[in-house]
């Protein structure tokens, strides 16, 4: 899909009068692989581009910290839905929808030491839209399902599950994870988690293709 055509979504979705003092919020989402996090790169420089001020929120930003995850026995599903403050990520895209004279501060998770970091995004009052990236943004279960009644749409991006797989699997490699290891957790608990996700594509506004 043409990015110009994305970007003039967002910016008709920015203009409607019924918004009016909000900030415009757009989530991606997708199986765990599907590219999330590169496609909403690009939309944002592609937004950037055509003189949309936007900035990245990503909900990955709300894991539980290793340690906590290894206290509550959760450390072997980490990315499934309960390994995350969905609440926590409910109440942030509260207040970044109402846009007042503060800045606020998102968290951000770093693949590199596999742990959130506090206050790590800022937000401005001269920020017109925030996308936001994610595996559960059409969850239909709480906390989830009112993070998604505080979005204005929810795209799904839609990845050939061999591509997917492959990607993912790559992705585990890089971190440090043996070829065995990479695999198994890409189909494994990855897997799982997908099917959780794929299950929510028919309540996405947008279903976008990717090659």
């Amino acid at each position: 899909m043409d990015v110009d055509v994305l970007v003039e979504r967002v910016r008709g979705l920015a203009a409607d009068p019924a918004r009016a003092g909000q900030r415009t919020l757009v989530g991606i989402t997708g199986p765990p692989g599907a590219g999330k996090s590169t496609f909403a790169e690009l939309l944002i420089e592609a937004l950037r581009r055509n003189g949309i001020v936007a900035v990245l929120v990503p909900m990955d930003g709300y894991h539980l910290a290793q340690r906590v995850l290894d206290e509550r026995g959760l450390a072997d599903v980490k990315g499934a839905p309960q390994t995350f403050d969905g609440a926590g990520y409910r109440a942030l895209l509260d207040r970044l929808r109402q846009n007042g004279s503060d800045v606020v501060f998102a968290p951000e998770f770093r693949r590199e030491i596999e742990e959130p970091v506090a206050g790590a995004i800022a937000v401005g009052p001269a920020v017109e839209v925030v996308l936001t990236e994610g595996n559960y943004l059409l969850l239909d279960d709480e906390p989830w399902a009112g993070a998604r009644g505080l979005l204005d749409e929810v795209w799904y991006l839609d990845l050939d599950p061999q591509v997917r797989q492959g990607r993912l699997a790559e992705r585990h490699r890089r971190f440090g994870r043996s070829d065995e290891d990479a695999w198994g957790r890409t189909t494994g608990s990855d897997e799982a988690n997908a099917a959780l996700v794929e299950a929510g594509r028919a309540r996405a506004d947008l279903v976008v293709p990717l090659g």
